[in-house]
């Protein structure tokens, strides 16, 4: 204004601007500085979230923010999640009818696959894992050296105990899964069997998606010197995994939350007045 001889009026008049931005100073909120710590921690420990999960946890630590905000501090900061693999389309019939039963319900389709990883001295181990796939959450994550069908029989069979049978079960064509003393335990509880098209994995996409997540949130990142440590962490990610992570398809939910906490034991003054 003062280069060019002009008023303040007349110079926010022509470029569209209020006269209070020339005489308030910009204030930012007093808790941004916090925010941003919380969101940069939160990133670093989560380094595959974006910011509409890590909105998710900021909100179930009592931050009362919107994905906005969120996102302004994340671009501001330079975080940023690496692109990953491009969808794949879906498989169709030839009367354009899809293969896949959708889950309607809990307990109405559970799916189950292998996943495989290394130990740091180079033994391999194999992960088996079952998903309910209406609720997203994983039951179980059986990790040991070799699998085979009696393991995988097992497996089930605790699940069935804890669960109740589902009413079909989704896997490929793996020899664990089509073993006939297998196949013949599923039909006498009345379970059926969906089994995928060979070469076809996105069939079983549920599990896929889970298999993927795990392997890119925890696998990847960490170094498993022996196979009970990963039997350790990996069933502290499972649980991790249905408790606290939000999951986007259900609304930025974790899949199983823990809601019901146990009742603390009465004063020992109090339960022999009881007794």
């Amino acid at each position: 204004m003062k280069e060019h001889g002009v008023s303040e009026r007349h110079a926010c008049r022509t470029l569209g601007q209020h006269r209070s931005t020339q005489r308030k100073p910009r204030k930012g909120r007093p808790d941004e500085a916090a925010l941003t710590q919380a969101i940069i921690k939160l990133a670093e420990q989560y380094g595959r979230y974006g910011y509409r999960r890590i909105t998710a946890l900021l909100r179930r630590d009592g931050w009362h923010v919107n994905e906005k905000r969120v996102y302004r501090i994340w671009r501001r900061e330079g975080l940023k999640v690496p692109q990953k693999q491009p969808k794949r389309g879906r498989l169709w019939l030839n009367d354009g009818s899809c293969i896949r039963l959708r889950p309607q319900y809990r307990n109405h389709v559970w799916s189950y696959d292998f996943v495989a990883d290394r130990t740091h001295d180079g033994r391999p181990y194999r992960m088996l894992c079952v998903i309910d796939e209406f609720t997203r959450e994983c039951l179980a994550i059986k990790v040991e050296r070799n699998l085979n069908s009696k393991v995988v029989l097992e497996v089930l069979a605790d699940l069935f105990l804890i669960h109740g049978p589902p009413e079909h079960i989704r896997s490929d064509n793996g020899p664990e899964f089509i073993a006939i003393a297998l196949r013949e335990w599923l039909t006498r509880l009345n379970v059926k069997t969906l089994y995928i098209e060979p070469g076809s994995p996105w069939e079983n996409g549920y599990v896929e998606s889970f298999n993927s997540k795990l392997r890119d949130e925890f696998l990847n990142g960490e170094i498993l010197y022996t196979l009970k440590e990963a039997q350790i962490l990996i069933e502290w990610w499972r649980q991790h995994y249905n408790q606290l992570r939000p999951h986007s398809s259900l609304g930025y939910r974790p899949p199983a939350p823990k809601t019901i906490l146990p009742r603390a034991p009465l004063p020992l003054s109090v339960r022999s007045a009881a007794a």
